[in-house]
């Protein structure tokens, strides 16, 4: 089924998504810019479309979404593949649920999807949760006979903060690559990540097996093993002492969850290791031993 299709920005992955869907749909792009190859403004194409796809950051999110819900067409679905918090500390599906609860469908694209990727024709994979789960059947009609693999998932907050916080963790896994810590140690990191995420998506209300998904662990083991990672490169130039730069998603959710006690990290010893080095990163040697000394104290403790 061809469907009209409106593209939120024409970054990286507003490029994928035009690449994805061109073929088989009616698409149009809006950036800053303006509409792509047309004289008309947001709100003249608002109400076309039976598909709004915000390839945005979180920030203005609630801004855009804000500024399209009056011309939203009546059985329209905007839907976001944003990975992070905005300034409020909110995710976008919680940006989505206070613009357009009760009156739009919304919801949530989410997992391995290394935009490049699907440019070159490779594939990608996605969970999709939705506020109203029947539209489905209008996301597989989107991406059917696309290399973007997407299925239909339940927990929309528990995803949303699986994803998230994915880049909090990749960060460590390029430190210990950067320190030679070994295969071993990848082992370890993603083990205690993903049982971390499940207690952190638990305290929000979620699914305890939540994170053991495309937006959890299958973004996680992408992001945190990829040499083209922000995030994996971004702990490899903390060891290197290269600090003038400490930023990316990752490092934009450590501040927000500090900043509105979004749930308590101390409770997460890799989430709080991953802290405090960003955080002072002339103290991550001595963090990481700390850290490492009270695992092998811990197993003691346990035998």
């Amino acid at each position: 089924m061809k469907q009209r299709v409106l593209i939120l920005s024409y970054g990286e992955m507003g490029h994928a998504m035009e690449y994805l869907l061109t073929a088989r749909h009616d698409v149009r792009i809006w950036s800053l810019d303006g509409v792509k190859d047309r004289n008309s403004t947001l709100e003249d194409e608002v109400p076309w479309a039976q598909v709004i796809l915000f390839c945005l950051p979180v920030n203005p999110h609630h801004e855009i979404a804000s500024r399209i819900a009056p011309y939203l067409a009546k059985d329209s679905v905007c839907l976001t593949i944003a990975k992070g918090l905005d300034e409020s500390g909110r995710t976008a599906a919680q940006v989505f649920e206070r613009v357009f609860a009760g009156k739009h469908h919304y919801g949530v694209v989410y997992g391995p999807m290394i935009s490049e990727e699907l440019r070159a024709g490779r594939h990608g994979f996605a969970d999709a949760v939705l506020s109203d789960a029947a539209d489905f059947e209008v996301i597989h009609s989107l991406f059917r006979g696309s290399t973007l693999v997407c299925q239909q998932a339940a927990d929309m907050h528990g995803r949303s903060w699986s994803v998230i916080l994915k880049n909090v963790y990749a960060i460590m896994f390029g430190v210990s690559d950067e320190l030679k810590l070994g295969d071993n140690m990848r082992g370890h990191l993603m083990v205690a990540a993903i049982a971390e995420l499940s207690g952190i998506v638990q305290s929000f209300g979620g699914q305890a097996h939540t994170p053991y998904s495309y937006a959890g662990l299958g973004d996680l083991l992408t992001t945190a093993t990829s040499e083209d990672s922000h995030h994996h490169a971004l702990g490899r130039h903390l060891v290197l002492g290269e600090w003038s730069d400490i930023s990316g998603e990752g490092v934009h959710t450590l501040r927000m969850v500090e900043k509105y006690h979004l749930f308590d990290w101390r409770a997460y010893p890799l989430f709080s290791l991953v802290r405090d080095i960003v955080t002072a990163p002339e103290t991550l040697n001595e963090r990481v031993q700390d850290y490492l000394k009270q695992l092998r104290e811990t197993e003691i403790c346990a035998i």
